[in-house]
């Protein structure tokens, strides 16, 4: 296991990840840092916790984005639009928990 020191919303975090995962880990790392700052450029007054949750929430937006733009890659272009129910609410389930268990942390934070 290696630990890899985090820079996100002017805070340092340490995050323990499997050998040989550390790039992708510091590479995720500067993407929520760059989400984070953009969830203070837009929404100026924010607490820490309250700023990850927004940074969270941008990024659980462009991955609903990017599922539906694959989607729309995916279907044959002479047909109508194929939805993949399924993946779509995969999807919307996976970000509400992830969504319900950044309240938690914001709320431990703010307590």
């Amino acid at each position: 296991m290696a630990d890899v020191r985090l820079n996100i919303a002017s805070r340092e975090y340490i995050v323990t990840c499997q050998d040989g995962e550390e790039e992708r880990l510091k590479s995720l790392g500067m993407l929520v840092d760059e989400m984070a700052r953009e969830a203070v450029g837009s929404a100026g007054g924010l607490n820490e916790s309250r700023q990850l949750l927004f940074a969270s929430l941008l990024l659980a937006d462009k991955l609903q984005d990017s599922l539906a733009q694959a989607q729309s890659a995916a279907a044959p272009p002479t047909s109508a639009p194929v939805h993949n129910d399924l993946a779509v609410e995969q999807a919307a389930m996976t970000i509400e928990k992830m969504a319900e268990r950044l309240e938690t942390i914001a709320n431990r934070l703010e307590n």
